[in-house]
C-alpha cells in the first residue's frame, strides 16, 4: 500500500547519507591535515551545511514540502523568514538544553553552540521540510498517534535516533580513557550523526514491514 512513498523515503535518506559521507571525504581531501577529531568544528559545519542543502532541495523535488496555501510573493517570503526564525530558535533551544545537561556555560560556548547547530540540522530542519513552519503539526506529530502519513512516521523515528545518539555520546565523555573523541563535543555529534544515519536506514525498513498495519487518519 505504501511501496512508492517507502521507494522514495529509501531514496531520499541514499542521497542525505551520501552527502553525509561526501561533507566528510571532500575536507580530508582539500585540507591538509583535517580529520573529524583535530577540525571538528570544521566537520559539524561541513556536514551540517551538506544535509541542510541537500535535504531541502530534496524535499521540494519530490513534493514532501506542504504547499503554500497563498502563492504571493509576500507570503512565501513571509514562510522563509518564518523557517530560518525556527532554524535559529532550535539552534539556542538545543544550545539551552546541552548546558542544562551539563555542558559548560561560557567555556566551549562555540563548540556546544556548533553541536546545536548539527542538532538542529538533523532534527528540526526535517520538521520543516516535512510540515513546513508550523508548531502545531510538529506538536502533532510527535505525540501519541498522531502521525498522518509515513513521512510522519519517519520524522519520528529519526529525530528520535538523532537525539538518543547524542545522548549516548555524552557517556564516554567523562572516563578517563584521554581519546581524542573524548573531548567536548566529539562524542555527541558523533552519535548524533550515528544515531542519525542509523534513523535514515530504520526509518524505511521499520515502515516496509509495518506497511500492512499502518492507518493513518485524514488530513
Amino acid at each position: 500500500m505504501w511501496d512508492h512513498e517507502i521507494r522514495a523515503m529509501a531514496s531520499t535518506h541514499a542521497i542525505i547519507t551520501a552527502s553525509v559521507f561526501m561533507a566528510t571525504v571532500l575536507p580530508a581531501v582539500l585540507v591538509p591535515g583535517f580529520s573529524v577529531y583535530r577540525a571538528h568544528l570544521l566537520w559539524i559545519y561541513s556536514v551540517s551545511g551538506a544535509v541542510t542543502a541537500v535535504s531541502v532541495t530534496v524535499f521540494w523535488l519530490l513534493g514532501i514540502t506542504p504547499p503554500t496555501k497563498k502563492h504571493t510573493l509576500g507570503y512565501k517570503l513571509s514562510r522563509l523568514f518564518r523557517s530560518c526564525l525556527y532554524f535559529f530558535l532550535s539552534c539556542l533551544f538545543f544550545h539551552a538544553v546541552v548546558v542544562l545537561y551539563g555542558a559548560p556555560l561560557i567555556e566551549f560556548a562555540l563548540e556546544t553552540f556548533s553541536l546545536a547547530v548539527l542538532l538542529t540540522s538533523l532534527t528540526t530542519l526535517r520538521c520543516l521540510c516535512v510540515l513546513g513552519p508550523n508548531v502545531q503539526a510538529w506538536i502533532r506529530v510527535f505525540s501519541r498517534h498522531g502521525a498522518m502519513s509515513v513521512w510522519d512516521t519517519c520524522l519520528q523515528i529519526t529525530v528520535a535516533f538523532t537525539l538518543i545518539g547524542a545522548w549516548l555520546g555524552a557517556f564516554p565523555i567523562p572516563l578517563d580513557w584521554d581519546r581524542p573523541w573524548q573531548v567536548w563535543p566529539v562524542s555527541c555529534s558523533l552519535g548524533a550523526m550515528i544515531g542519525f544515519l542509523t534513523g535514515l536506514v530504520a526509518a524505511p525498513a521499520w515502515i516496509h514491514y509495518h506497511r500492512k498495519q499502518l492507518t493513518y487518519k485524514c488530513k
